[in-house]
C-alpha cells in the first residue's frame, strides 16, 4: 500500500500508526519549509523541501511553498514506483481495523442515480444533520432526490472512505453542531453520472486509470484545494465510464489544532461557488475514454473552466501542464 501526506509536524499518532501496519508499498510523508528535517519512521519516505527541489518533476519548482499542494509530488513520487492505487490521508488521521482491508476498484456498493447533489454523509448517519465540507449550503436541507439500487459490483476509481470523530465537515458546522461523530458501517454507495458530492483528502484511494485526476489546484484557498480537485475529478471519472464511491469508516480523526473562523474565511469561495462549478463542469465538453492522454486533456479543459470563470488565476495552468507532462512520462519501476 502506497500512502501519501505532507506535514510540517514530527511523526504524529496517526503517521505512527500507518508506518507499523504497513506491510508492503511506503509511506511518502512530503515536507515543507518549516516542517522537520527527519521523519524517523520504518517504511516511511520522507521528502523535505530540498529534497522536492531536486525531484525530476516539472511541476517541482513551480508549486508554492508552505503550501498543501505540494502534496502532489508525493502521488507523482509513489506512481513512478508502481503503485497500483495511492492512499491518501492527513497526519491527524489513525486508522481503523477495516483501513488495512485490500482494496479493489470494483467493489459492491449502492448506486445513486438521478442529478444533483447527493449527501453522503448522510447515508452513513442517520437521523444526524450532518454534510461534507463542500456541500452547498443551500442544499443542505433540500438537495436533489436521488435513487439507491441494492448493492452490486460497481467500479469506482476513485474511493471516500470516511473518518470518525471529527470528520471533515465545514467550519459552520462546527460552530453550531456537536461532535465527535461516529458513523454507521454500511455498505458502500457509488455516485452515478449527473450526481454530486464532494471529497476530500483525508482518506481517499485512487487507483492508477484516475492518478492523473489526483492533481490538486495551487492558487485557490487551502479550504478548496481538494474540494475543487474532487469536483474536476467526478466530471472526468464520468468520461472514464468509471465512478466515485462514499465507504463507511475506516480512520479516525484526532484533528489538528484549527481556527474556526480563519476555516471559515477559506471556506467562502466554496460556499458562493461550488454549485456553480456544478453548473459550469456539466456544461463543459469532454471526450471519452481512460486512456492518459484523454483524462489529462479532460482535465485541463475542466481547470480551463475554473480560470474563465475568475475562480483560479491563469498560472494555475502552467502548473496543470506540468502535472500533465510530469504523469504521464511516468515510467513505473
Amino acid at each position: 500500500m502506497h500512502v501519501v501526506v505532507t506535514t510540517i509536524f514530527p511523526p504524529s499518532q496517526g503517521a505512527k500508526a500507518i508506518a507499523e501496519g504497513l506491510s508492503s508499498g511506503a509511506l511518502w510523508v512530503i515536507g515543507d519549509r518549516p516542517g522537520p528535517k527527519e521523519y524517523p519512521l520504518p517504511g516511511t519516505r520522507f521528502i523535505d523541501i530540498g529534497s522536492q527541489l531536486a525531484l525530476p518533476f516539472q511541476i517541482a519548482s513551480l508549486l508554492p511553498e508552505r503550501h498543501y499542494a505540494r502534496k502532489n509530488l508525493g502521488y507523482l513520487l509513489a506512481a513512478s514506483e508502481g503503485a497500483r492505487s495511492i492512499v491518501e490521508t492527513d497526519d491527524d488521521n489513525i486508522p481503523l481495523p477495516d483501513f488495512w482491508r485490500p482494496r479493489n476498484p470494483r467493489l459492491d456498493a449502492r448506486l445513486a442515480t438521478g442529478s444533483g447533489w447527493v449527501n453522503a454523509y448522510g447515508e452513513f448517519a442517520p437521523g444526524l444533520s450532518i454534510w461534507p465540507r463542500g456541500f452547498p449550503l443551500e442544499m443542505i436541507r433540500d438537495s436533489n432526490p436521488v435513487s439507491f439500487g441494492e448493492a452490486a459490483p460497481v467500479e469506482c476509481l476513485i474511493q471516500q472512505g470516511l473518518a470518525n470523530g471529527d470528520p471533515d465537515v465545514d467550519a459552520i458546522y462546527r460552530l453550531v453542531h456537536q461532535l465527535p461523530v461516529d458513523f454507521v458501517a454500511r455498505e458502500a454507495i457509488a455516485l452515478g453520472p449527473g450526481c454530486w458530492c464532494p471529497f476530500n483528502s483525508q482518506n481517499t484511494t485512487f487507483f492508477q486509470p484516475a492518478f492523473p485526476l489526483m492533481y490538486l489546484p495551487s492558487f485557490c484557498s487551502f479550504r478548496m484545494t481538494d474540494i475543487w480537485r474532487s469536483l474536476v475529478a467526478q466530471r472526468c471519472l464520468w468520461e472514464m465510464d468509471s465512478r466515485l464511491a462514499f465507504q463507511g469508516p475506516t480512520m479516525y480523526q484526532n484533528r489538528n489544532e484549527h481556527r474556526l473562523l480563519q476555516d471559515f474565511e477559506q471556506e467562502i469561495p466554496g460556499y458562493l461557488n461550488n454549485d456553480r462549478i456544478r453548473r459550469a463542469l456539466e456544461k463543459k465538453t469532454l471526450d471519452a475514454g481512460r486512456q492518459i492522454g484523454t483524462v489529462c486533456q479532460n482535465l485541463l479543459r475542466c481547470y480551463e473552466a475554473l480560470v474563465e470563470m475568475d475562480l483560479l488565476p491563469d498560472k494555475e495552468l502552467d502548473l496543470v501542464r506540468a502535472w500533465i507532462a510530469d504523469i504521464s512520462g511516468l515510467n513505473p519501476v
